[in-house]
């Protein structure tokens, strides 16, 4: 009977220990798989704050298009008018060639007169559009306004003043739709 009493503590003991080794599996098991969640939320709070970067920049991205094309849109209707104009701009300086060759030919002739108000009505209507002509005698040459074809020299002025106009520049709106022809000092 000790026998099986010692065969019954010792299968006890196995037991008790089989269990306690179950158990620290068991928390060593829970402690992986603790920490292997918070890798996995660390991963995934990581890729979170990617996407959420990259909705932001995309969101600016898209701002910043739509305010370039909306700009794109007001410019192109402020300025469609430029090529028609720009065409037009050698028949304007033939209409003031002739105007003022038929000023020094005959003041009273009808036909001249009848040009004359032709050429102001053509300049009414480009005026409405937004067309302006340079002001440039007398004024610091500007390469961004005159296009200097020739120098010459000058007592009356200084240097780099344009002392006469060849061909007229004109503005349209705020941009120049044509740099003025000058002959500059020197």
């Amino acid at each position: 009977m000790n026998e099986n009493r010692e065969d019954a503590a010792v299968e006890h003991a196995n037991t008790d220990a089989h269990a306690d080794a179950s158990s620290a599996e068991e928390g060593h098991v829970e402690v992986l798989d603790t920490a292997h969640l918070e890798n996995e939320v660390q991963r995934l709070q990581t890729l979170a704050d990617d996407y959420q970067q990259r909705a932001l920049r995309t969101q600016a991205d898209f701002d910043n298009f739509r305010k370039r094309t909306q700009k794109e849109k007001e410019d192109f209707a402020k300025y469609a008018s430029s090529k028609l104009i720009t065409e037009l701009l050698p028949i304007i300086d033939n209409f003031d060639r002739a105007i003022t060759a038929a000023g020094d030919i005959a003041d009273n002739d009808s036909f001249a007169k009848g040009v004359g108000m032709i050429f102001r009505q053509l300049e009414s209507v480009l005026k409405s559009e937004g067309l302006e002509p340079m002001d440039t005698i007398g004024q610091p040459f500007n390469p961004e306004f005159h296009q200097a074809i020739m120098q010459v020299e000058s007592d009356e002025h200084e240097e780099g003043v344009v002392v006469e106009e060849v061909q007229k520049g004109y503005m349209l709106k705020d941009r120049v739709l044509r740099p003025a022809m000058v002959k500059v000092s020197m």
